[in-house]
């Protein structure tokens, strides 16, 4: 397991809100769902999308773009058009002028909605959750991420969005894969074509001796690592184990290996319902009390209220 895999494991989907969108000019769309991740793509005509506080970005027939939340934006036919409708959490839709309910008024079918004659054809999926072990994955990203038409997986799109048409059994989970596999093949093809540009956990996978280290760190997280174990593994001394490690992650191996257990952590205490002493071993802790009190020194809580006040938000 290489990093990018091991953080794409993050922001999966599940039952994520997917649409076909017509939009026919002058169009503008307020997006306030303050969802931590979407997937747009023009599969016609072009758009765009402005995000607080960066350029106009435009979108045409066949790009692919990330936008992370939970910040507000627009999409629109023109930077200049001012929006006509909002979309807030669940997909519900109003006019911006009056606040009626759009989403009845405007519906076209499975999973499509907008103007029958748009120009404009827009795919939307969006992930409603988010967890602790993707945040350096997206903390890297900028606020948009636009792939060139060369860079777009034009293929992929095309069958998402043929099948975002079909109504049959098993088809909501294989609408979340799709996407998935549309998510990580746009991100894997960003961060490739500007390595110089990534962060230094993308970074150290091209370095073979830290590459091999955060591989053996992801796969056998549980397992009691020292440094100098981790050293000879790789075939490198402890100094310079440390020296390269911490060179391009910013921080030593043992330090990366407790934040990335308390990440997986946190995501399994709002995924499953693991005891906490088996929750405990199952990221390397040797007892409920060492990992509570690891937990709740970077989380501020106890793994019980972090579990809580998750189920209860």
């Amino acid at each position: 397991m290489d990093v990018l895999e091991a953080l794409l494991d993050g922001p999966r989907a599940r039952g994520a809100f997917l649409l076909r969108a017509l939009l026919d000019p002058p169009w503008s769309l307020r997006i306030e769902d303050e969802a931590p991740l979407t997937v747009l793509a023009a599969l016609r005509g072009s758009a765009w999308i402005c995000a607080e506080g960066r350029s106009p970005m435009r979108m045409d027939g066949g790009q692919v773009a990330v936008v992370l939340g939970p910040d507000h934006y627009t999409v629109a036919d023109d930077p200049a058009t001012p929006p006509d409708v909002v979309i807030y959490p669940g997909g519900r839709c109003t006019s911006a002028d009056d606040g009626r309910a759009l989403w009845d008024e405007r519906s076209l079918g499975i999973r499509t909605w907008g103007d029958p004659d748009g120009d404009c054809v827009l795919l939307v999926g969006t992930y409603e959750g988010d967890g602790e072990a993707s945040r350096p994955l997206l903390s890297a990203l900028p606020g948009v991420v636009l792939l060139d038409h060369e860079e777009a997986p034009t293929a992929l799109l095309s069958v998402l969005a043929d099948e975002m048409q079909i109504e049959a059994p098993g088809q909501r989970a294989l609408l979340d894969r799709l996407l998935d596999v549309l998510l990580i093949s746009t991100l894997r093809t960003w961060f490739a074509s500007r390595r110089d540009e990534a962060p230094g956990w993308f970074r150290a996978q091209h370095d073979p001796a830290i590459g091999e280290a955060l591989s053996l760190l992801h796969q056998q997280v549980a397992r009691p690592w020292t440094v100098d174990e981790l050293a000879a593994q790789v075939g490198l001394s402890r100094a310079a184990l440390g020296r390269r490690f911490t060179a391009l992650l910013g921080e030593p191996p043992m330090s990366y290996l407790t934040g990335w257990r308390l990440a997986l952590a946190a995501d399994l205490l709002v995924s499953s319902d693991t005891t906490i002493a088996a929750l405990a071993r199952q990221v390397g802790y040797g007892s409920p009390f060492s990992f509570s009190a690891a937990f709740k020194r970077v989380y501020g809580v106890s793994p019980q209220q972090y579990r809580a006040g998750r189920a209860s938000a």
